[in-house]
């Protein structure tokens, strides 16, 4: 990924909290079957003393697990806010003409290494896991002991679980830093009044130039 300096993340926590609060990725493999695939998991982010990981699963019925090598090396996506900037946000287009449509967004790469997974208990564990982490919110939060005796383990022979062990981790904020200060300010106002794209405007407000 091109990432100019001024666009460039390196703060380790902000990385870390995208994939958290955005967690639904795009995990990108190449093998000799299938060539290029993409595909859309959500990812639990984890780590141990010595190293981090990414955790999820797919359905068993997805071949991806018998065409991609355990050991494959793999890139994944993860997408945060994003939004269209319109030349008319600039007050500087007003004095000078001189503006451009962008896009601001923000965005975190993971380079690591894949395995699957066929353990039982290690994948109701990481299940678990997962369910504990996204009820979290929920006013009553489902828990796998919610449902009928068994169930769990007839769905758990429908998954392999996914494991990738995070080899490096680079993130790109493109959100108006390359801009002078009333231009940011006029980006913030615009994205502001559109109701689609109010968190994008947050991200902006919050972002250092």
């Amino acid at each position: 990924m091109f990432i100019p300096k001024v666009f460039e993340q390196n703060d380790t926590d902000s990385l870390i909290n995208l994939i958290r609060e955005y967690p639904f990725a795009t995990l990108i493999t190449i093998s000799e079957a299938e060539g290029i695939e993409a595909n859309p998991i959500p990812l639990s982010f984890t780590q141990d003393e010595n190293k981090q990981y990414l955790q999820g699963h797919i359905a068993k019925a997805n071949p991806l697990w018998k065409s991609v090598n355990n050991g494959s090396d793999v890139l994944v996506v993860f997408n945060g806010p994003n939004g269209y900037i319109s030349p008319n946000y600039y007050p500087t287009k007003q004095e000078t003409g001189k503006a451009v449509p962008t896009w601001n967004y923000v965005t975190v790469q993971v380079r690591g290494r894949l395995s699957f997974i066929h353990d039982a208990d290690w994948n109701r564990a990481m299940i678990d896991r997962l369910t504990v982490e996204h009820e979290a919110s929920q006013k009553n939060p489902w828990t796998l002991n919610d449902a009928p005796e068994g169930y769990i383990d007839k769905m758990l022979q429908a998954i392999v679980s996914v494991k990738v062990e995070i080899v490096s981790i680079i993130g790109k904020w493109k959100l108006s830093q390359n801009q002078s200060e009333k231009n940011r300010n006029g980006v913030i106002n615009g994205l502001s009044s559109q109701s689609n794209a109010s968190v994008i405007a947050s991200w902006v407000s919050a972002a250092k130039q």
